[in-house]
């Protein structure tokens, strides 16, 4: 055979391996642009497929003609907003679901080296009620504990004649201006807060327990040894998930829609409801969470390459 030939082939060969694994490790991204390519030709007309030389050409004029991308332009900062209150609910819901996991973490794994019946008893009780806790709100949809929290939970902590935090005239003011708003984000951050409660077990119990051993045999407390050589080597293991949540609850926020919070899909529907339009408001929605998903994506892989250990190997 010719050696040109060989040669030839051989090069091939390694294009079409080497173009297989940059496909593989692109495999989320190109799903993603196909089904958005596949929504857009859907929702482009006909025409703009009739003659290939006007492709380009049809689709503009359609973008720039359309009425219902006309309607999406004159509504755009309506759009910016909600995907700001998105971002916002999703920030303070993760905050506080942290503070939440990691008292619920604690509780599950605390263990009182020293104490009679009565500690014993205290940490058994810490223990059952961060599993109820877990349990109940990991077992439950949140759509529905976003009802519960809006129409139950909040009547009875704000409520104008007997509320359990807040009444009188105050609560009357909160329930009407900022009440869908405040039942929305405890509903986001308790659940939240039962899923972070496991990672925070998973990633504490994941280091070995000589470190705890031996950060007490040089004089350190329980909670010192906890707070400086536990947790910050846990927290570089449970970066990944806690991204993952991150992401999973931003796109949950959408629940709250139902109840007339202000963010990203409320604006659809706004929009759907009053102009009686679906694609082009659905589509930009879609469009937004999944510029605002491969953003975060982004900003929390290069964390993760940062504090991660194992990435610097």
């Amino acid at each position: 055979m010719n050696v040109r030939k060989v040669c030839k082939v051989r090069h091939c060969n390694q294009f079409a391996a080497g173009f297989i694994r940059f496909a593989y490790k692109k495999r989320n991204f190109i799903v993603k642009y196909a089904v958005l390519l596949c929504a857009v030709q859907k929702a482009a007309p006909k025409a703009a497929c009739t003659r290939p030389e006007n492709i380009g050409l049809n689709f503009m004029d359609w973008i720039l003609e359309s009425r219902q991308m006309q309607i999406i332009w004159e509504y755009r900062q309506m759009f910016l907003t909600g995907a700001l209150m998105t971002l916002k609910l999703t920030t303070v819901a993760v905050l506080g679901g942290s503070v939440l996991g990691l008292f619920g973490a604690l509780a599950r794994i605390i263990r009182f080296e020293k104490g009679g019946v009565f500690l014993r008893g205290i940490a058994w009780l810490l223990r059952t009620l961060s599993l109820i806790y877990v349990t109940l709100f990991r077992g439950t949809p949140l759509f529905v504990q976003i009802f519960i929290w809006h129409f139950v939970w909040s009547v009875a902590l704000v409520n104008p004649a007997d509320g359990w935090i807040l009444s009188g005239d105050a609560a009357a003011e909160v329930r009407r201006n900022y009440g869908p708003l405040v039942a929305g984000v405890l509903a986001l951050t308790v659940n939240a807060g039962a899923y972070i409660t496991e990672i925070f077990r998973a990633g504490i119990q994941s280091i070995d327990r000589g470190q705890m051993e031996a950060a007490r045999s040089l004089g350190l407390t329980y909670a010192q040894a906890m707070r400086y050589v536990i947790l910050p080597q846990a927290l570089r293991r449970m970066l990944p998930p806690l991204a993952n949540e991150f992401i999973t609850l931003m796109k949950d926020s959408s629940l709250l829609s139902a109840i007339a919070v202000a963010e990203l899909a409320y604006v659809q529907s706004t929009i759907s409801g009053r102009y009686s339009i679906y694609e082009a408001p659905l589509y930009t929605v879609a469009l937004i969470y999944l510029i605002l998903s491969m953003g975060l994506s982004w900003i929390f892989a290069r964390l993760e390459k940062k504090y991660n250990t194992a990435h610097q190997r």
